[in-house]
């Protein structure tokens, strides 16, 4: 949608205006005092250089309770009653603006996850037909390999399973997994998992995420009640161990940090936290396959739909994310995002239907291609990766770009496409997902998994497999569960994969400790990338395969840089030889 390069000067402006957007425009005028209502979660951000002890006591003077602050980037978290608080919030001295962080006891629209689990919604009729060709089997390589690792189609598109006999990545490589948590209990993740440097930035709330399980609604470390992290995860760093899958780069140090609510929302507070974290942490690389709640687009001074506070709102979220990127990759991050999936061309989008997807009602907004950011992946320095197929063609819903120099879009990877193959055998079969560890528990609570640890006739049609070990690490499970997915959320694990397998092959001592510049990462990653054309004609029309006309996508651009594939298909094996 924009210049990466351009973004800097766009937020630039955002810290004169921010600030006092919010007390321009019609919600603006004085009147009679709103009443007190719910208690709301709000992240306040401060100008830059701004004391904050000034500012923290100016806040309390206003009645909001402090319930966390980020130095690094100079944010406040605060909960209030007061109604207006967005108005009054950013009236205080030193204070650029406001966004709501969540509604506290308030339920937002269910969010669908129909792309993902696209073989969960098949007609009942089509379960046989789902079962049917798991995966088919690679050539041999002379490489160790997981009992399920034939089914993993994906390690061998992007060659993972080749560069396994020249580097599995080095234990002081550290990912983060940026996401709903990670189970740790998994004998195929806990062999890496980094138990030290892990934290959980969030806190359930039980209206969206259910009851809460722990005390205080905050999970501890290694749980994911989600089972999103969990998969993203195994594709990253599942451990090369004779069990169920192996990762990317299956030696590598598997850090949670917890921004995803069990339902998996991501609101700004969590999301700034866990991405400045990670650079005081150390972290090497992490993978966000999310976007930042509420608003799928940000847009600097609102979409022309939304009232002054929305606005207001959307600015301080870009200012705050901006600065959280720019901290990251200073302090030796390499940030990789999922694309999206919306079937949209990102240098033209449609108009957002779903946005607020809480704490207000939805409404229609339109989006201006050069104001508006889609964030984290539209953000600075962020490595935005597209799904591929089996096939190697661009998954139906993955999004896409018809602007080559905007900078969203760097590479693809294998992320699932149930309905590629159309008419062979593997047509709308699990194979054409992505198989990668998930948490027994959600599986039970999914009907996949029965009490005993059973797989269940529904989790046998949708691919769901166990793997158990007589010799699990300490603190593991005996038995392991694998799931199918689909998503560019699929697709960005595998390009953070291979950039620790970058980080592992060409990292040297920094100011940071062992590491990698993020800009050096990302060139290797694009220099190393495999071709891919365009298309024939360049147009692909999905109304083939049960898609409406709105899927239909355009590809442009040579082999080496293009619409559908940025550089390439990332490339682990041309990375490590």
């Amino acid at each position: 949608m924009h210049h990466k390069r351009v973004w800097a000067a766009a937020t630039a402006a955002l810290l004169l205006t921010a600030g006092t957007a919010a007390l321009t425009g019609p919600s603006a005028a004085q009147g009679p005092a709103a009443k007190p209502g719910k208690a709301q979660s709000y992240v306040v951000l401060l100008d830059h250089g701004a004391r904050v002890a000034p500012a923290v006591a100016a806040l309390r003077a206003q009645g909001a309770r402090v319930t966390s602050v980020n130095r690094a980037i100079g944010m406040v978290t605060v909960s209030s009653k007061d109604p207006d608080f967005r108005t009054h919030g950013a009236a205080v001295a030193g204070v650029q603006g406001v966004a709501r962080n969540r509604s506290i006891g308030s339920v937002p629209a269910a969010r669908p996850d129909r792309v993902e689990r696209e073989n969960l919604y098949a007609s009942t009729s089509s379960a046989a037909q789902r079962r049917a060709h798991p995966g088919k089997p690679g050539k041999p390589e002379r490489t160790k390999a997981d009992p399920l690792d034939s089914q993993l189609w994906g390690m061998r598109m992007i060659g993972a399973d080749k560069a396994h006999g020249v580097d599995l990545g080095a234990k002081n490589v550290r990912v983060g997994i940026i996401d709903t948590g990670v189970d740790a209990s998994s004998p195929d993740l806990a062999p890496n998992f980094d138990w030290d440097r892990s934290r959980n930035f969030t806190t359930d709330m039980p209206d969206i995420d259910g009851p809460c399980e722990y005390a205080g609604c905050v999970d501890p470390v290694g749980v994911d009640d989600g089972g999103h992290g969990t998969h993203v995860a195994g594709t990253v760093a599942a451990s090369l161990n004779g069990l169920g899958v192996s990762g990317v780069a299956p030696k590598v140090d598997l850090v949670e940090i917890r921004a995803g609510q069990d339902s998996g929302y991501f609101f700004l507070q969590p999301t700034i936290d866990a991405l400045t974290y990670a650079a005081d942490a150390g972290i090497d690389v992490v993978n966000m396959s999310f976007y930042v709640d509420p608003w799928l687009y940000n847009c600097r001074g609102g979409a022309p739909e939304d009232s002054a506070a929305e606005a207001a709102e959307q600015d301080a979220i870009i200012a705050a994310m901006s600065r959280a990127l720019d901290y990251a990759h200073r302090h030796g991050v390499t940030l990789v995002a999922s694309l999206g999936n919306n079937h949209e061309d990102v240098a033209n989008p449609r108009v957002d239907i779903s946005s607020p997807d809480y704490g207000a009602p939805v409404h229609d907004r339109t989006i201006d291609n050069d104001t508006c950011f889609d964030l984290p992946v539209e953000g600075s320095h962020v490595i935005g990766v597209s799904a591929l197929g089996p096939s190697g063609g661009k998954a139906d819903y993955s999004n896409y770009t018809t602007d080559l120099t905007s900078g969203e879009l760097e590479i693809s990877a294998p992320g699932g496409y149930f309905r590629d193959g159309l008419g062979t055998p593997t047509y709308r079969t699990n194979g054409n997902l992505i198989l990668s560890t998930y948490p027994l528990h959600v599986l039970q609570e999914e009907g996949q998994v029965d009490a005993a640890g059973n797989i269940t006739p529904d989790g046998v049609a949708l691919g769901t497999q166990k793997q158990c070990t007589s010799t699990p690490v300490p603190g593991a499970d005996p038995c392991g569960y694998y799931a199918f997915l689909q998503g560019t959320s699929m697709a960005s694990p595998h390009v953070a994969g291979v950039a620790a397998l970058a980080v592992s092959r060409f990292g040297h001592g920094t100011r940071h400790g062992f590491g990698l510049d993020p800009d050096a990462v990302a060139g290797i990653l694009a220099r190393t990338a495999t071709d891919h054309a365009c298309p024939p004609g360049g147009t692909v029309d999905y109304t083939s395969v049960g898609r409406s006309a709105e899927f239909t996508a355009t590809c442009v651009g040579p082999p080496s840089f293009n619409g559908f594939y940025g550089s390439g298909i990332v490339n682990a094996y041309g990375v490590v030889r």
